[in-house]
Parts: C-alpha cells; sequence; structure tokens
C-alpha cells in the first residue's frame, strides 16, 4: 500500500499547526480554510476532529494552559501566586498572538478550568475567603494577560529626536527599545511582588482557618 502524502490528521496535529498558524500570521488568518492549506488537506477533513474553529481555539487555549505551574499552592499561598503567575506569563508571552485566546475565558476548557481550580483551591485552602480568592486570582490575571500582550517598550520610538524637543521628561526614551526584555522582565516582578506584599495585611484581617 503506498503512503499517503502527508501525515495522517490527529486533533493534535490540528491544534499546533493553527497555534503555529496564530504565531506567524495573527489571530485574523485562523481560518478552518486556512488551517486546511496549511495541513495540505480539504478543509472538510478538519471536521472530523473539530467541528468548529471556536473548537479549534479551544484546543489551543489548553495546550497553552497546559504549560501553567500551580503546584506551588503547596508551599503556601504567596508561592502559589508567584510560581503560577511567572509560568502563565511565560506560556502566553511565547504565543502573544494566541494570548487573547486564552484571555477570552474558561468556557468549558478543560485545562483552563482544572488551572483555575487548583488556583482557587490553593488560595481557599489556605484560609483566603472564596470571594477574595476569586479577586485575587482575577487581579493576578490582569496582570499577566497584560504583561504577555503589551511589553512597554513597543510605545517608544527609538529615535531620539522623537522627544528632544516637545517630551523633555522622556528624553531617555529611545533607549528603552535596547533593554526591552530587562524592563519587561522587572516591570513584571516588580508589580507581581507590589501585588503581594500588599495583600499580606489584608490576609492577617480576613483569613479564615485553612483547610
Amino acid at each position: 500500500m503506498a503512503r499517503p502524502r502527508s501525515p495522517l490528521l490527529s486533533r493534535a496535529r490540528i491544534r499546533d499547526t493553527a497555534l503555529d498558524l496564530i504565531d506567524a500570521e495573527g489571530m485574523d488568518a485562523l481560518s478552518m480554510r486556512n488551517l486546511a492549506l496549511r495541513l495540505d488537506v480539504k478543509a472538510a477533513s478538519l471536521y472530523s476532529h473539530f467541528p468548529t474553529k471556536d473548537a479549534v481555539l479551544d484546543a489551543v487555549a489548553n495546550l497553552l494552559t497546559q504549560q501553567v505551574d500551580t503546584s506551588g499552592f503547596e508551599h503556601g499561598w504567596r508561592t502559589g501566586l508567584e510560581t503560577w503567575g511567572r509560568s502563565y506569563r511565560a506560556s502566553l508571552r511565547a504565543h502573544p498572538n494566541a494570548a487573547p485566546v486564552v484571555a477570552a475565558g474558561t468556557g468549558r476548557r478543560e485545562d483552563f478550568l482544572s488551572m483555575a481550580d487548583a488556583v482557587h483551591g490553593g488560595l481557599v485552602g489556605a484560609g483566603w475567603p472564596p470571594r477574595y480568592a476569586t479577586m485575587i486570582a482575577a487581579s493576578v490575571k490582569y496582570l499577566v494577560i497584560g504583561a504577555a500582550t503589551t511589553p512597554f517598550a513597543s510605545g517608544f520610538a527609538d529615535d531620539t529626536r522623537v522627544y528632544l524637543d516637545r517630551y523633555p521628561n522622556l528624553v531617555q526614551a529611545h533607549l528603552i527599545r535596547g533593554h526591552a526584555e530587562e524592563i519587561d522582565n522587572d516591570s513584571f516582578e516588580l508589580a507581581l511582588g507590589c501585588l503581594l506584599t500588599g495583600l499580606e495585611p489584608l490576609y492577617l484581617s480576613v483569613a479564615q482557618s485553612p483547610r
């Protein structure tokens, strides 16, 4: 029997190709037709694996979520949030074009729901009341999504002439692009650290007996 001209389709291959397409061309480029072209198959053949494009996006979101570490809650709520926040950002930062897929929410995404369950359970188990646990998880998510999708340096030109005459307080702004990764990393760590340090006195005032 002759070998197939291209590898057999699978959910994992379709999902990974969708992520590659999003990485290369952005969210707007993803369609079942474009995905089929990349896989060198007919678009109809995709539907036996994924009924809709949204189902493909769910699979992509689950893949990125699988790379997020929630194990730190075994060592306390602060360590848990640090580990979760850093790994969450790293996963999205590696695929910034796909970050809106994850940011859209949990829906029925099993891996996303498992992550959310682990974070909420880790916070409540450490003594945070459920309402605070929800708000804290949301706050870290807002921080992560912003850090992953809007690098600070992207807002500044690397030409000093842009700033010299009209913006005297930004005369060093042209240097930012040369230190973009350092600035983004340090800024995220500053924001996360300040958030967690600010939560500590609140924890002392609202904490319940850990489960």
